[in-house]
């Protein structure tokens, strides 16, 4: 049998909500505020009871109303749609299912709000309609179980790396490619590498809305899901220990790669990293989820709840995407002509009818370039998302060494001689 808590106001018996930001309890009917430590003394319990129909669904009782509330089993905060009285199902949080820490929530909903709609500004590829005519769905505010790891990784790396020589003298120009393979070897700790425990979130979009500031981080209470809904975590803590590796692994790789110096080029060849997590928190962080729908489709964000982080994916403009490449194709070759025609007039340029086609043809193919990575850039700012493949912002202390040698292959050498081009 499960049980829940009801936070309700000891002046009028009203719900209260906690206040983001605070370390307070408001009732948005009598005004009144309490701090939570004040009203643990006054906690109600009531018994739960599951839904036998529906072995997804559990079914809660409000203590307010006697209404019932179904929910997901991982559900741990929740509320009453009929009057609104929050529910914290305290079995949720108990033995291994209560978390270490809590980062409250700093930002309310009206303000999360205005984030999206600044979110929207400065994209240069959102439809003219979107701003204006997408409805906002749904804002709800979460606390979303998250896993954090310390451990350490421990890896090596291969780089092929080449250092370019030229020598001249009057006979001949030399160009000299030497190559080497520097291998690099060591360890690196980490602390508090977060990991979202929750099937019903989206990782790509957890990993998107760090960093969080842990300077926030808070003991545990349920004080603070008030006004929020919550759920447990219900990931396998290996496979979320599994991406905690996959991001120590592409720091410790980084790591090494900003150790290979005075080359020219270097490329990764071959790498490995093993990740031994030491200890494993497991916390409640705040998140706004935003729903918008324009032209009969749904779009999703998310809203870092302490920070103010938004990320998500805005609708593209396919004329936009046109006249965006167009045009920077066509400013880029206009000043590339320019480039030529003073050179020509000004500083005795002079070509054949062969240079005049080469020049002619690069132009052309730099202003495609040109034009290709504009919209690429316009293109990324509408897409928030992704994967987070280090864990740098989480990196405890210095990378360790035991490993650090540069060895040389072999080399090339092209000679030109002076009357050659």
């Amino acid at each position: 049998m499960a049980e829940i808590q009801n936070y309700q106001c000891p002046a009028c018996g009203a719900p209260l909500e906690y206040e983001a930001g605070t370390s307070k309890l408001h009732c948005p009917y009598c005004e009144s505020d309490f701090e939570i430590d004040e009203l643990k003394s006054k906690e109600k319990e009531s018994v739960v009871e599951e839904n036998q129909e529906d072995e997804n669904l559990v079914e809660l009782s409000c203590t307010a109303c006697g209404a019932k509330i179904v929910c997901q089993p991982t559900t741990a905060a929740t509320s009453c749609p009929y009057c609104n009285n929050t529910a914290v199902v305290t079995t949720q949080f108990k033995g291994e299912l209560k978390p270490d820490y809590i980062i409250p929530f700093a930002i309310k909903k009206e303000k999360a709000v205005l984030l999206l709609k600044e979110f929207y500004k400065g994209k240069p590829l959102l439809p003219k309609t979107f701003t204006s005519e997408n409805s906002l769905q749904e804002v709800k505010g979460v606390y979303v179980p998250f896993y954090f790891f310390d451990g350490t990784a421990d890896g090596y790396a291969i780089f092929n790396s080449e250092k370019h020589i030229t020598k001249q003298n009057s006979r001949e120009t030399v160009k000299i490619t030497r190559y080497y393979n520097c291998v690099r070897e060591g360890s690196m700790d980490f602390k508090m590498v977060p990991v979202d425990a929750s099937k019903q979130m989206d990782n790509n979009l957890m990993d998107s809305l760090e960093p969080f500031d842990y300077s926030g981080l808070k003991p545990f209470s349920t004080g603070f899901l008030p006004g929020y809904l919550a759920d447990i975590r219900d990931e396998d803590g290996e496979d979320c220990a599994k991406r905690a590796a996959n991001r120590t692994a592409g720091s410790l790789q980084q790591a090494f790669y900003y150790t290979v110096s005075g080359y020219d080029s270097v490329s990764l060849s071959a790498g490995n990293a093993t990740f031994t997590s030491t200890v494993q928190h497991y916390g409640l962080l705040p998140v706004y989820l935003l729903n918008t729908k324009w032209q009969d489709k749904m779009f999703s964000f998310a809203i870092n709840g302490q920070t103010g982080k938004t990320v998500g994916t805005l609708p593209i403009s396919a004329a936009k995407s046109v006249a965006r490449f167009f045009k920077a194709f066509f400013i880029s070759a206009a000043i590339e002509a320019l480039i030529v025609f003073l050179g020509i007039k000004f500083g005795d340029w002079s070509f054949d009818s062969d240079e005049a086609t080469m020049i002619l043809a690069g132009g052309s193919v730099l202003s495609l370039i040109i034009a290709i990575t504009s919209l690429s850039i316009a293109r990324s700012a509408m897409k928030t998302v992704s994967c987070a493949t280090d864990a740098t912002s989480y990196i405890s202390g210095h990378l360790n060494l035991r490993k650090n040698a540069d060895m040389f292959i072999n080399e090339t050498r092209v000679v030109i001689p002076k009357d050659e081009k």
